[in-house]
């Protein structure tokens, strides 16, 4: 068996508005509000650091300039909290090696299929990552990690799905299953928010994908589809039977920080989990219920 190319490019589409958190989100990009202490899209930078992916790219739009400066080198707090012997540790994680992060411009809001075929000249003839920083994914390992070893096993285009409670369905993209062996299940067709009695399965897509880069010859002649964008959903359609297409059932928390009360959940149960404050927000909560 030939090796297969890694996984080294990881693309983020940053360029959404944001409209849902307005007014919050008229003056910061939504991926800088933070779960806690940490932006959002921090959480899905570390997750593609966690398997291996050295190189982001950043799709963005006007105003998300921001994004980039998170990652950037903060000259002035960085020496002022150095003079005050403060641990500049905490900032480590939003540091670059040089080179290592690429912005690209989607000018115009066509779509999600639209701002991966943006970055096609950075990802060329290489497999790569997609993750879609509002589906905060929690896991040990991460999603994207999970998806990586079992790309190293079957090869071809991967995307992750949760299971859900059949009467939830209607509301995301799900897989038609084909056989499934441990957690990869063989993809037949994708289908996009069902009614529960016609969903072909309970498995919904969730915002992680490893793709070849034939999805980008497949987006480059691709009309508008629902909602008049160019869906990446419908290229990745195009390309099953043509390559491997399997799906990875994901071992671990989804929280969908696109909803204002994915948003607040997300916040409280990684609250929870933190040595330094899960007890104490624990008993707030406790108390806040009590009213």
């Amino acid at each position: 068996m030939s090796k297969r190319k890694p996984i080294k490019t990881a693309v983020f589409p940053v360029a959404g508005l944001g409209t849902r958190f307005l007014p919050a989100t008229k003056a910061i990009p939504k991926e800088l509000l933070p779960i806690i202490d940490r932006p959002l899209i921090q959480y899905a930078v570390d997750e593609a650091r966690e398997a291996g992916i050295e190189q982001m790219v950043f799709v963005t739009g006007r105003g998300k300039t921001a994004i980039v400066e998170n990652f950037d080198i903060a000259f002035e707090l960085e020496t002022t909290m150095a003079e005050r012997g403060k641990d500049l540790s905490v900032l480590e994680a939003t540091r670059f090696t040089p080179g290592n992060l690429i912005t690209v411009r989607q000018q115009v809001p066509l779509g999600l299929g639209h701002a991966i075929w943006c970055a096609r000249a950075i990802v060329g003839d290489d497999p790569f990552a997609i993750l879609l920083p509002d589906e905060l994914m929690i896991g040990q390992p991460g999603c994207i990690r999970q998806m990586v070893e079992a790309y190293e096993e079957v090869g071809g285009n991967l995307i992750s799905v949760l299971e859900v409670p059949r009467e939830e369905v209607s509301s995301y993209g799900v897989i038609d299953p084909g056989e499934s062996v441990g957690v990869l299940t063989e993809v037949r067709g994708l289908v996009e928010k069902p009614p529960v009695d016609q969903a072909p399965s309970n498995k919904i897509i969730s915002g992680r994908y490893i793709l070849q880069p034939e999805v980008m010859r497949t987006l480059e002649g691709q009309g508008k589809g629902a909602g008049g964008e160019i869906q990446l959903t419908d290229a990745m359609a195009r390309m099953i039977g043509t390559q491997p297409f399997h799906a990875v059932t994901f071992h671990g928390k989804r929280y969908d920080c696109g909803s204002k009360t994915g948003f607040v959940e997300a916040t409280l149960a990684l609250a929870l989990e933190r040595e330094d404050m899960g007890a104490e927000i624990r008993r707030i909560a406790e108390r806040l219920l009590r009213g």
